[in-house]
């Protein structure tokens, strides 16, 4: 209940996970790599289980197979997305770029391609965890990120004090990218939140030639980016960084 020990003030079990998949194996080894950050583990062997133990134990996070005896996982995202703001990370034994952008726009946070390494899944659930973690904003007007502060409300940013002069497409674009550290944003996600309303064609095209301008502007070495990681053939996701960070 809210409130609780080892709850937020919203009632989300901050130490629990739950694991939804459908396989004994699975569950084993992502439990045990779950068990240093989380020490509280549930299970779930269906989607409609992982559902209801989603409404009733409020997890903090959610590791969600996508391939589910009774029900597919993108449903299961989406129905748990309704009610739930836990990080989702979902399983997938399924390659397709495209599949991978439905899920995260059904409101995953981020996947892991099976067959995966437990060093992964781990490194894959801490990124969201310090995405989750990171202040989003300082008295809501400002993002700090890295050696990056954007001033929101006098819509300027500055890299390790240095001021760095974006277009107003730069900027929406940048704004929304930073104003979500950690979490993949899909080709269709970003073009929705930088150009509202407007029809696209091939909305990866139009967006690269933005994001390779924003990069020449706010990395040290646009060909080996620290800040916007391309996810081929998905979306574009911003690194979360400590404030301390200085670029070299």
């Amino acid at each position: 209940m809210p409130g609780s020990p080892g709850c937020d003030h919203k009632g989300v079990a901050i130490h629990t996970a739950l694991i939804i998949d459908d396989e004994p194996r699975i569950r084993d080894v992502v439990s045990r790599a779950l068990a240093e950050d989380f020490p509280r583990v549930i299970e779930a062997a269906t989607g409609s289980e992982g559902v209801n133990l989603a409404a009733r134990e409020r997890p903090s996070l959610i590791v969600l197979d996508l391939g589910l005896p009774d029900t597919s996982g993108i449903s299961v995202c989406q129905e748990i997305r309704k009610s739930s703001d836990a990080l989702i990370l979902v399983l997938s034994a399924r390659h397709a770029d495209k599949e991978k952008a439905t899920l995260l726009d059904a409101g995953a946070d981020d996947y892991v391609t099976k067959p995966f390494s437990t060093i992964e899944l781990k490194a894959r659930v801490r990124a969201l965890q310090r995405r989750a973690n990171v202040p989003r904003s300082i008295g809501a007007k400002t993002i700090v990120n890295g050696a990056l502060r954007m001033d929101l409300e006098a819509r300027t940013l500055t890299r390790s004090g240095e001021p760095v002069h974006l277009t107003p497409t730069e900027w929406d674009l940048l704004r929304v990218l930073m104003s979500d550290a950690g979490k993949t944003m899909t080709h269709r996600q970003l073009f929705a939140a930088v150009w509202p309303g407007r029809k696209f064609g091939d909305a990866q095209q139009y967006l690269r030639v933005h994001i390779a301008n924003v990069r020449r502007k706010i990395e040290s070495n646009a060909l080996d980016p620290q800040y916007i990681i391309t996810e081929p053939g998905v979306g574009y996701r911003f690194t979360p960084l400590s404030a301390q960070r200085k670029d070299t």
